[in-house]
């Protein structure tokens, strides 16, 4: 008695990461934070090559706003000081860059959220947290392409660092450090806003810390009752050190204390943002994935 053999049924294979758009990372035991994270930041660097969009429209952005404050306004504006004013703005200018990139980092975050990616990469046996360090990594790169551009053209305009390079080394340092932490303020607000829009019109709210603040002008020239929030919020303080740093002392920008105690408080200011929304983003995260 002769049998025949029914055929299986066959089935489409499963999808790899990479059909996906997620980082293809499987190590033995699944994959580990910082391999995971290095991959999410690779994938993240790529998407930003292949919209070459985003690279220009932030560096158009901000060398409009800096030859605006440069050529427009800045016959204008007193330093109260030494320095010219273009020795005063560039720093300032610097540091508000992590400000106005951000706002591509909470659009990117939403629009990654949106469309499935996270959900995704949460089905892969990786770690939840490495999705976000990641993304923070890749947003970071962008902040120094930002500083670089900004820190080219302000040389041009004629900016000048007289603090010396180890110090002028120092300032960048810090405000990549800085800017990391707020990398995390912006991919809070994209998991929270819920897509692309929403984002950019909620990180609009974070925009007038770069203007209520010592960037572009001196806060001496400010309404007094504006002067107290002002002088203290973390912008204001980050670009005092920034500026000390660059400009040879705080004697020489104009202001009280000293440049390690501005440098000190920076760090403090920077280590609170980075504790506090890295944990709301990360729990954010876990639970709407």
């Amino acid at each position: 008695m002769s049998t025949t053999a029914t055929p299986s049924p066959t089935t489409a294979p499963e999808p790899t990461p990479a059909d996906v758009g997620v980082p293809a990372v499987r190590p033995q035991g699944g994959a580990g934070l910082g391999t995971t994270a290095l991959a999410t930041a690779r994938r993240t660097v790529l998407q930003f090559f292949r919209t070459p969009q985003l690279l220009l429209m932030g560096t158009v952005q901000g060398a409009l706003f800096l030859f605006m404050f440069r050529y427009v306004f800045g016959g204008a504006i007193s330093t109260g000081g030494e320095l010219s004013y273009v020795d005063f703005l560039v720093p300032g200018f610097l540091v508000t860059v992590i400000l106005w990139t951000g706002m591509g980092a909470a659009a990117g975050v939403a629009e990654d959220s949106a469309t499935g990616v996270y959900d995704r990469m949460r089905s892969l046996p990786i770690p939840r947290a490495a999705v976000m360090v990641g993304r923070s990594l890749a947003d970071i790169t962008l902040v120094g392409w930002g500083m670089l551009v900004t820190g080219a053209l302000g040389f041009v305009l004629g900016f000048r660092a007289h603090g010396g390079i180890g110090p002028t080394i120092l300032a960048f340092v810090l405000m990549l450090v800085a800017g990391y932490a707020f990398t995390w303020v912006f991919i809070t607000i994209g998991l929270v806003s819920g897509n692309a829009q929403a984002a950019q019109g909620m990180s609009m709210l974070v925009i007038p810390f770069s203007f209520i603040s010592s960037a572009n002008v001196p806060i001496q020239s400010m309404p007094g009752w504006m002067q107290p929030f002002a002088a203290n919020q973390p912008i204001t303080v980050i670009i005092n050190a920034v500026r000390s740093l660059m400009q040879g002392g705080t004697e020489v920008v104009g202001i009280g204390h000293t440049t390690a105690y501005w440098v000190v408080l920076s760090l403090v200011w920077t280590a609170a943002i980075l504790v506090v929304f890295g944990a709301l983003a990360t729990a954010r995260f876990a639970r709407t994935t």
